[in-house]
């Protein structure tokens, strides 16, 4: 019996996801009879849409509403839980590392494929700042994003509960590092969030809250536009966030965060945006790269010099057919942005390229104009600058959350989504801290070890 043709994707993020479903759907009697197999790998089971983790650490949304069960949206793929830790692409072999591997003693499996669609996305670009590795928080995955919820609510417990004036300083002290979307629109959220949870303290103000921005460009949001992103400053200084840009953080020991321009922020909580990398697997690989370490593709979304290799969004440049050609023949052509938008579509391209492979027919070159960007900056407020209009306040708010809820993955989530928008408009807040789910055995550990709660007999 023949062997089915594997295409093997590494990723279940964006373009993993995508990818996946549109396979699923172009060759569904191919996939039923068992003449081709889809399998994908990622550390998690499920995918993660990003856009909506501000939300998620505010509260507006339940964070197992953020994420989608690969298993469930891919019944006809294989989803393996683990990482690929190596590829050795001539022999068309990726080893795989997984839950069972350290248990069973076997080193990881070796999986053999026909087609590769490399698609690990990126990790947090962070620097050799010191204190930033043992103090800092990251805000990529949903994790860090609950994590980061409860522990601002810790710091308002904290400095409610103390006397002493330089932890209670500290505690409320807030320091984000990065000006794009993740770290503007997270901060946005939180400041939001905390205000509000203010009002159930005592003896903790608004006011006595420090929310910092620090940016080392001298704008923020530069996705939507220069007019936008002074707005956005603008409108985060009216709320008495201390926006600093041309400005880096040059340590954090010791828990203060100290910036170039001279500032001292005793701070407990730092949380680091401030760009990202292509993947370590990217350059272990040995796939032809970038100088900015992303992979080589060609407009068809393959790797450049590499059969049965494909590649999309963050870990891939991608010519952008769309943009005007350089002046000089020699110059290369300007690529696509590593973003949502590109990646979702050229999901779609890339998908239908390898079908096209498996069934012997031509590929086309993925093209798309950027439309846009949109921004959220709190609770009814944001920007957007979509086909060339921008809005601002409201509007733009509200077209964040269309636009998003739109391209959230099924139908499940999406109603799930405006089921908790919608409820969240006729009740208050949630203000708890589940600081405790992190170490959910830390009770049980201490009863067990110390008689603690002992029943009379």
């Amino acid at each position: 019996m023949k062997e089915p043709a594997r295409i093997l994707v590494v990723g279940g993020g964006y373009v993993g996801m995508y990818t996946a479903l549109r396979l699923q759907r172009k060759l569904k009697q191919e996939l039923r009879r068992g003449a081709v197999e889809v399998v994908v790998v990622d550390p998690d089971p499920y995918m993660t849409y990003q856009p909506f983790l501000p939300e998620a650490a505010a509260g507006s949304i339940s964070p197992r509403h953020v994420v989608v069960p690969l298993r469930r949206v891919l019944p006809l793929c294989k989803v393996v839980v683990g990482e690929v830790t190596a590829l050795d692409h001539a022999a068309r072999t990726a080893t795989v590392t997984t839950p069972a591997s350290e248990e069973d003693g076997t080193g990881g499996l070796q999986l053999a494929y026909d087609e590769l669609v490399l698609a690990p996305g990126s990790v947090s670009r962070a620097l050799p700042v010191p204190g930033l590795a043992e103090g800092g928080i990251g805000f990529k995955t949903v994790e860090e994003a609950i994590g980061l919820r409860n522990h601002v609510l810790e710091q308002l417990d904290i400095a409610s509960s103390t006397r002493d004036p330089a932890i209670r300083d500290a505690a409320l002290t807030f320091v984000f590092v990065g000006g794009g979307y993740a770290g503007v629109e997270a901060l946005a959220e939180l400041e939001d969030m905390a205000r509000y949870a203010a009002r159930y303290y005592h003896n903790v103000e608004p006011g006595d809250m420090k929310w910092i921005l620090v940016e080392a460009t001298g704008r923020i949001l530069p996705e939507v536009g220069t007019a936008m992103g002074q707005y956005a400053v603008r409108e985060l200084r009216a709320r008495n966030i201390d926006v600093r840009l041309d400005t880096r953080l040059e340590s954090y020991e010791g828990r203060v965060a100290v910036l170039s321009d001279g500032a001292r922020f005793p701070a407990r909580t730092l949380v680091w945006t401030a760009g990202v990398r292509p993947h370590p697997l990217i350059a272990a690989s040995g796939l032809p790269r970038t100088g900015r370490g992303r992979l080589k593709c060609t407009a068809a979304l393959r790797v450049e010099g590499a059969e049965h290799a494909w590649s999309a969004g963050d870990a891939a440049a991608v010519p952008d057919l769309t943009a005007e050609r350089p002046a000089k023949p020699d110059e290369p052509r300007r690529e696509c942005a590593p973003n949502a938008q590109h990646a979702v579509r050229q999901a779609r391209v890339l998908a239908e390229n390898i079908a096209a492979v498996v069934r012997g027919g031509p590929v086309a070159d993925y093209a798309h104009k950027y439309a846009g960007s949109v921004a959220s900056l709190g609770l009814h407020k944001g920007v957007a600058h979509v086909y060339g209009r921008r809005l601002k306040g409201y509007p733009a708010w509200f077209m964040h959350r269309v636009y998003h809820l739109s391209r959230v993955p099924t139908f499940n989530r999406k109603a799930r989504v405006l089921a908790e928008w919608t409820l969240a408009g006729l009740f208050k807040r949630e203000i708890v801290s589940l600081g405790s789910l992190e170490h959910p055995r830390a009770e049980f550990e201490l009863a067990a070890g110390t008689g603690r709660h002992d029943e009379p007999s």
